[in-house]
Order: structure tokens, then C-alpha cells, then sequence
């Protein structure tokens, strides 16, 4: 482990030549990924470098103790030992997570799509209850959420809908939300009070810049229409909707919640852009998956991972066995207890697996 952050220290260092370097300096692409990778393994090297510090004071505590000392100073000089100790198990084990290889779209934005499914108006009711969970998060982080596309019904709810999240970190804290969310409660539409049970899917994406994806337009169909609201009535009579077919894939893409025809295009090639990406990291991760699970996984869509009990006020997320009596704050976007418990479960298991290799 001391090898490895040695090399990365040492990266480090000469990442700050480069940057002073006016080829580098003159060069955009090359400042930028040079700022970024030095961003990235900045935590470690501090890290590393406040454990030499404490390494080194431990080791002149001890060498004081080998000393005659009176009692008094000899008690201070155990006590420092002890803590020095303990601040150097930490900064171990803090180095252990920090050497985990980081997900390279961990910084990136994020596109999310909720769909409706198993429970007809309930089901586009509780994808509803999502989007306004997701958008409440955001917003706690400081996060903008932007709406791309919606299919609303009568009843205020969503056959589907997606949006982006735009924030540092934002695919590190909400990539493990992909997967089948179902709900248990008394349905609105429900005059007898019995409890349905409903479901809705989620689907968190990483936004795909250019340079990972390219889409050539040879690849890409793009139809216009006029856009309609719940019911399917026209709310414009100009074809500004678009439905973007990635040929290749057959992916399809639509989007008019623009009254720009050209917004709208942006908009959809966008989410084109990043549902092509993953399905790319899909079949990346199916082939690493047959050699190593993952405890918490990001990709199975069709994954049962979370129920919302309703009656009960109770939010069980299956893949890692966490039950909290809190639904109504986490309903209203207190997601912090849920995600940072996923988040260390998915760094545990990482460890592991990196240990093991």
C-alpha cells in the first residue's frame, strides 16, 4: 500500500511541474485533464502526507520514552503516544478507501428517468412522489434540477418522466438508485382504504460528454412533432417536440418540454448521448459481474432495491438490509442516511475485493 501511495505522491509532484509547464499552460485539453487528475488524488497525498508527519512524531515520542524522564513528563509523553496511535490507525484505514479506484463518472451530472410501471395510475402517482423525493435532494445539495421530458396524467401523476441534476458529485451519491422502487400504500383512486402495493423504475445516468461518445449523424434519425399534454391534448401547435432514434441502438430519445424546437434537440441528444454511454457501461459491468458481484450493483433496472411502506412509515432498502421508520422524511428528500449507508457498503465491498486481488 506504501508503494502505491508513494508513486501517487510522486504524481502528484509532477503534475505541478506540467502545470507550470507553457506548453501545458497553452494546451486546454491537456490543462484540464492535468488539473483534474490532480484534483482527484489530492485527498490521498494530503492524507498520506499528514500520516508521515504523525509517523514521524510517534516515532520521537518514543524515542523520547527511552529517556529518563521524571513520572509527570513521562505520563505526558504516553498519553501523546496514544493519541499519535490512534491518529495514525486512522489515517490507515482512510488511506485504504482512499487507494479504492474512484468511478470515473463519479463527478459527472446526472439524467434520471422514472417510468411507472406495475400499477396503473398509482404506479404514475408514486413516480411522481420520486421525481419530487429527487428534486427536494438536489436541492438540499445545491444542486440544479432541470426537467427534459414528461408524460403526466389526469391525476397529476407520470407515465414517465426525466430530468437532469447538475452538481459536483452528483452520479457519486445517486448512481445507486437504479432499480425497481415499490410503494405500499392506500392509493388516492382508492375508496375502500385497502393498500396497494405499485411500482416504479429508476434509471440514473452519468451525462456522456462528446469526447466519450461520439454520435455520428449518419447514426441519428430526428422527427418533429407537436407536443401534448395529459390526455393528449395539443399545448403546441408548432412541431417544437422532438424524437431523436439512435439507429445503431435503436434507442429512441423524445423531448418538448422546450417551446424551442433547437432547445429541445439539445435537450434530447443529451439523454441520447448518456442512454448510448450506458449501454455501454452495461455490458462493461455484465462482463465484470461474471466474474465478481457487486454488493450493491448500479445497473440491473429490473432489481427490486427499496419499498416505501406508507402505513407503517417505514423505507427498507433490500440490497444492503437497511430499514428506516422514517419514510416522511425521506419522502420530502432526507436521503442522506440511505445514500451514505450505500455509499460506505459499496467502499467496503470494493476494499475487500481490492484486498483479495
Amino acid at each position: 500500500m506504501f508503494d502505491r501511495l508513494q508513486a501517487v505522491e510522486d504524481r502528484y509532484e509532477k503534475l505541478n511541474e506540467l502545470l507550470s509547464d507553457p506548453d501545458v499552460v497553452n494546451d486546454p485539453k491537456k490543462l484540464r485533464d492535468f488539473s483534474k487528475e490532480q484534483a482527484d488524488i489530492s485527498d490521498t497525498v494530503q492524507t498520506y502526507r499528514q500520516y508521515k508527519d504523525v509517523k514521524e512524531q510517534l516515532q520521537d515520542a518514543k524515542a523520547m520514552l527511552e529517556e529518563k524522564l521524571d513520572a509527570e513528563m513521562r505520563d505526558m509523553v504516553k498519553e501523546e503516544v496514544s493519541e499519535l496511535e490512534s491518529q495514525k490507525e486512522e489515517l490507515e484505514a482512510q488511506m485504504k478507501f482512499l487507494l479504492i479506484p474512484k468511478d470515473p463518472n463519479d463527478d459527472k451530472n446526472v439524467i434520471f428517468e422514472i417510468r411507472g410501471a406495475a400499477g396503473g395510475e398509482e404506479a404514475a402517482l408514486f413516480a411522481n412522489s420520486l421525481y419530487r423525493m429527487y428534486s427536494r435532494y438536489a436541492e438540499s445539495q445545491g444542486w440544479k434540477t432541470e426537467l427534459i421530458d414528461a408524460n403526466p396524467t389526469g391525476l397529476g401523476g407520470f407515465k414517465e418522466i426525466s430530468f437532469m441534476i447538475t452538481g459536483k458529485g452528483a452520479y457519486s451519491k445517486l448512481k445507486f438508485e437504479n432499480g425497481a422502487h415499490r410503494v405500499q400504500r392506500v392509493p388516492e383512486t382508492e375508496s375502500g382504504g385497502r393498500i396497494h402495493t405499485s411500482t416504479a423504475t429508476v434509471a440514473c445516468l452519468p451525462e456522456a460528454e462528446d469526447v466519450e461518445i461520439e454520435i455520428h449523424d449518419k447514426d441519428v434519425r430526428v422527427d418533429t412533432y407537436c407536443s401534448s399534454g395529459a390526455g393528449g391534448q395539443s399545448v403546441n401547435t408548432t412541431a417544437s417536440a422532438i424524437r431523436v432514434t439512435h439507429i445503431p441502438t435503436g434507442i429512441v430519445v423524445t423531448c418538448q418540454d422546450e417551446k424551442s424546437q433547437h432547445k429541445n434537440k439539445d435537450k434530447a441528444m443529451k439523454v441520447l448521448r448518456a442512454r448510448v454511454y450506458d449501454k455501454f457501461l452495461q455490458e462493461a459491468q455484465a462482463e465484470y459481474d461474471e466474474v465478481r458481484k457487486s454488493a450493491v450493483g448500479t445497473g440491473d433496472r429490473s432489481e427490486r432495491i427499496r419499498t416505501y411502506n406508507y402505513p407503517q412509515n417505514r423505507v427498507t432498502d433490500h440490497r444492503i438490509g437497511l430499514t428506516l421508520q422514517k419514510l416522511d422524511q425521506i419522502i420530502e428528500g432526507k436521503l442522506d442516511e440511505i445514500i451514505d449507508a450505500l455509499i460506505l457498503e459499496d467502499q467496503s465491498s470494493r476494499l475487500e475485493a481490492a484486498s483479495n486481488d
